[in-house]
Formats: structure tokens, sequence, C-alpha cells
């Protein structure tokens, strides 16, 4: 009986983990491919080092948990991750990397279609 519990709680373990563990690749993909749309001089700009570096740290992230899955490294990799997301985007973002990939920059009034001009 002890087994039987033990082997339902190890499997639920491993089940959450496996959807952690996804949850912390996907989030290391989307921060490569937003630093992979961002202008270089953006970065420049920013003084946040270069578009390379943070290719090159986000890529080795995202390597370590699609293969690796080392607990150090892996955390490790979410601190990066989390810097890039709270330091590094956002500057980029100021700078005129804009909010949506960064390759339009705006009015607050414009719409899908262009500018929006009240219907005249």
């Amino acid at each position: 009986m002890d087994r039987m519990v033990a082997s339902v709680l190890l499997d639920g373990f491993y089940g959450l983990m496996s959807w952690v563990f996804l949850g912390l690749l996907v989030f290391s993909i989307f921060c490569f491919v937003d630093a992979a749309l961002r202008r270089e001089d953006a970065y420049r700009a920013a003084d946040k080092k270069t578009k390379g570096f943070w290719l090159i740290i986000l890529g080795i992230t995202v390597a370590v948990n699609l293969f690796l899955g080392m607990l150090f490294l892996t955390i490790a990799g979410l601190i990066a991750n989390i810097v890039y997301m709270v330091d590094v985007r956002p500057a980029l973002v100021q700078i005129g990397g804009g909010g949506r990939g960064g390759f339009r920059r705006g009015s607050s009034s414009d719409g899908p279609y262009g500018p929006y001009n009240g219907g005249r």
C-alpha cells in the first residue's frame, strides 16, 4: 500500500516538473526570438551589451532547457531570461523598438489600417 501511494505521489511530482520545465523552455524561446527581432542599434543606444551577446546567452539557455535539463544551468538560464525581460527588453522598447516586435512606431490613435481620423 505504501509503495502504491509513493508511486502516485512521484508520478504527480514528475508530471508537475515536466510542466515546469516546459514552461521554462517556452519562456526561453520567447526571450530568444524577441531578442533576435530587435534592432542591433537599439541595443547600443540602450547601452545593454550587444545583440550578439544576448543572442548567445539566450541561445545557450534554450539549448540547456531543450537538451540538458540540469537544474543549476536551468536556474542560471532563468536568471538570464528574467534579466532580459525586466531590464533589457523595456530599454529596447523605450529606445524605439516598439511594443510589437520592434518594427513599427506610430501614434496612439493609429488603428489596424492606419491613422484614425475621427470619422472625417
